[in-house]
């Protein structure tokens, strides 16, 4: 058992009695938790809005700058719920941390769930690039009615960028890990798509559903266990490919270390973290257009 500060190691899963469908639930929702990205979020918002999520829901952990203004000059007021979501909860019996992103998912489900049938649990770092058809939910074709999608991260570094340069971070941002499924340490994980009315547990980064347990699909129709996503051969993007915009430039990385996880009860750890991934990004590069193509060839203004 690990030791964060005075915390015992964090309750990271929750489980859940999935929401009732309504009646006429469809499209897809993103929830979201953020804190001071009114410099990029609108950005974020009007990008998934182009490609067709219908509904934000946006968990502000006590952001101070003008995060949530922005999505409402972007967004409809019918297309927007933001949660107030400050502060950590701890278990009074085991004096464990629970993790803030893992409830604010869990009560988007149970609160929202029934609204919608499909739900992605993303960070407003992260953008889902169709790389077939023009939105998510075309995208997704492959996966059927599958409750449970996995995408793989993507990750991006600082594409040599010293300072914030001017521009969308799409335009900025092309350079990429060269293996989405590295076996290096913290480089890789995956963000779900899920059905919220078959979802029974719920983590940042994998979900259980009532009918298939553990079980999930990468974008192209190919199932497996949670442990199965980093065999290679359930790596996809063919379909739909998640871009994590992780460092930005060298400038905002250090302001990023500065600042600490919204979450983690340790800095030391989130610092040490953040140094290893950026390292293990640049060390094996490509050049990734894909996003910049789709945005030019569909008329997406960012």
């Amino acid at each position: 058992m690990r030791w964060f500060g005075k915390h015992r190691s964090g309750i990271k899963t929750l489980s859940i009695t999935p929401p009732k469908p309504e009646p006429a639930r469809n499209g897809v929702a993103i929830t979201a938790c953020v804190k001071d990205e009114g410099r990029y979020i609108g950005e974020w918002a009007r990008f998934h809005k182009a490609v067709g999520v219908g509904h934000f829901i946006i968990y502000d952990n006590g952001s101070t700058d003008d995060s949530c203004d922005v999505l409402r000059e972007v967004l409809e007021p019918g297309e927007l719920t933001i949660v107030p979501w400050a502060g950590r909860v701890l278990s009074t019996k085991t004096d464990q941390l629970i993790d803030g992103q893992v409830l604010a998912f869990a009560h988007a489900i149970l609160n929202f769930g029934g609204r919608f049938r499909r739900m992605a649990f993303i960070d407003a770092d992260e953008f889902l690039l169709p790389r077939t058809g023009t939105t998510i939910e075309e995208a997704l074709v492959a996966t059927g009615d599958f409750p449970n999608v996995s995408l793989p991260w993507h990750m991006f570094g600082t594409s040599g960028h010293k300072s914030r340069p001017v521009g969308p971070v799409v335009h900025n941002y092309t350079k990429r890990s060269a293996e989405p499924l590295s076996r290096q340490e913290h480089s890789t994980n995956f963000k779900c798509i899920v059905d919220p009315c078959e979802v029974v547990e719920v983590t940042i980064h994998q979900f259980k559903t009532r009918q298939f347990g553990d079980l999930t699909m990468n974008d192209a129709g190919y199932r497996t266990s949670r442990n199965g996503r980093k065999d290679p051969q359930f790596y996809s993007n063919a379909y739909l490919q998640l871009n994590h915009y992780y460092s930005k430039s060298a400038e905002e990385m250090a302001a990023k270390l500065a600042r600490g996880s919204n979450y983690a009860a340790s800095a030391e750890r989130f610092a040490e973290k953040i140094s290893i991934i950026v390292r293990n990004i640049e060390q094996s590069e490509v050049e990734d257009r894909a996003m910049i193509d789709f945005i030019a060839d569909h008329g997406i203004k960012l």
